[in-house]
């Protein structure tokens, strides 16, 4: 079986909540192939469903190197940073990310979430604001986050 075949049979499992199944797939990738983004990004997201916060930091730092250009390495590795107790370390890995973060709502919403865990309330009013005009859903998000606690009575 070629690279794209084992690939999506590990999405298929991976959508199927079936993530050992996945993973197996995953592993028969060849070693060539095993250091591709998709394959990283599948992986990161087994690592960061269990909870395995410094593994899937691992993984997305070497996102980060192989795809600096993509979002997707920088806001999960601060993810896994924040939860690891790092919010100051997370907050300043993503201003070091690619412009393309400016694009996703989730970017500012995070840096919300920091700042406001960091005591800087008034930019992570900004941020969230920012986060709820490209997309609303957020809003209803940060009204149940504890992490923005201090900025519930905004939002």
């Amino acid at each position: 079986m070629d690279f794209e075949r084992h690939f999506q049979v590990a999405c298929g499992y991976a959508e199927l909540g079936m993530a050992r199944e996945s993973l197996q797939e995953l592993n028969t990738i060849d070693a060539e192939s095993q250091g591709r983004p998709e394959v990283l990004q599948l992986r990161l997201h087994h690592l960061m469903r269990k909870k395995s916060w410094t593994r899937a930091l691992m993984i997305s730092r070497k996102l980060c190197r192989i795809a600096p250009q993509y979002s997707a390495g920088f806001l999960h590795a601060g993810f896994c940073l924040h939860e690891l107790g790092k919010t100051a370390e997370a907050k300043k890995l993503l201003l070091t990310g690619p412009a393309a973060l400016l694009n996703e709502p989730i970017y500012y919403y995070n840096m919300g979430c920091y700042d406001a865990l960091l005591g800087n309330v008034r930019d992570a009013q900004v941020h969230l604001q920012t986060s709820f005009k490209m997309d609303a859903s957020f809003r209803e998000l940060a009204k149940k986050d504890p992490d923005l606690k201090v900025v519930h009575p905004f939002i």
